[in-house]
């Protein structure tokens, strides 16, 4: 009787092992659309390319860099594990569109010259292996599409 009771606790630790071995071994991928936010420079900074803000996980690196002159911004833009990503060959897919809806952002359209705002929005986008990656700006109570880049 006190055999049995063993052995079944035994095979009961050596399911729970098994188990718990299993699903540790299931690699976590990225979300397939996320958004990042972040606060733009403070006015009175030096001129040249300042940090405006910096997300790190196990997937990579995003930061969100602002090129400023006469201590004030006169652009932003994305650099994804310490470069700009590539452009975007074609039309967006529309999983980017799905996205930016979800994320309530608005539809990529036509850039302006320079991406300035009172908050910045970073959307990530996998589809297959592709990685898309749009810059977004908060200005005037919305939020304008400012650049797009692959990785």
């Amino acid at each position: 009787m006190r055999f049995a009771r063993m052995s079944r606790a035994a095979v009961v630790v050596g399911a729970i092992t098994v188990w718990s071995v299993a699903a540790s071994a299931v690699e976590r991928q990225p979300p397939d659309c996320a958004a990042l936010t972040f606060r733009p420079v403070p006015p009175g900074l030096t001129d040249g390319e300042q940090d405006a803000g910096l997300y790190k996980s196990r997937f990579g690196m995003i930061a969100l860099k602002a090129e400023v002159r006469g201590g004030a911004p006169r652009n932003y833009i994305v650099e994804v594990n310490g470069k700009p990503p590539g452009a975007v060959a074609g039309p967006l897919p529309d999983s980017v569109g799905r996205c930016a809806k979800a994320k309530r952002l608005g539809t990529p359209a036509d850039p302006p010259k320079a991406c300035l705002g009172d908050r910045f929005a970073v959307l990530v986008d996998h589809t297959g292996d592709q990685r898309y990656v749009l810059l977004y700006a908060h200005d005037r109570g919305e939020w304008r599409f400012c650049s797009a880049g692959a990785t």
